[in-house]
């Protein structure tokens, strides 16, 4: 079994919009929450806010971990033609925006981000991450 760790970011704003990124890599495009996976030896509050700038072009603040998600993923299930089931562990913090300003990743698994305000995101092609983060971070 392979195993991915992979760090998030729920950022909601003031005026309750929750801050998305567009996925474009597995079998449906989908949006879900800003984060990835953690390089070699990398703190998953690095990654997280290493991440939400890579994929929304926003610094962030971590301000408390919100939970972590596990999920295994069947082999056959996978974004890759792997032979074995894949263990995903995604941290999820909660985080504020302290600069920077919103522009689309270029070249990466997202190809834009947007603000929605968080009554919307029942309508939106979402992964589930997206869904049980906001749970977590009790805006269910």
């Amino acid at each position: 079994m392979d195993i991915r760790v992979a760090a998030y970011a729920v950022v909601v704003d003031e005026e309750d919009r929750i801050l998305l990124a567009h996925w474009n890599e597995g079998r449906r495009a989908a949006w879900t929450l800003p984060g990835g996976g953690l390089e070699p030896g990398e703190d998953p509050q690095r990654a997280a806010r290493r991440e939400v700038r890579e994929e929304t072009g926003y610094k962030v603040e971590i301000q408390e971990l919100l939970g972590i998600h596990s999920r295994v993923i069947p082999a056959s299930r996978r974004i890759t033609d792997a032979a074995v089931p894949l263990h995903a562990l995604r941290i999820v913090y909660r985080a504020r925006i302290t600069g920077g300003r919103l522009r689309n990743e270029v070249d990466g698994s997202t190809d834009r981000a947007e603000w929605f305000p968080l009554s919307a995101v029942e309508g939106l092609q979402r992964v589930k991450l997206v869904d049980i983060a906001i749970g977590m971070a009790g805006h269910a």
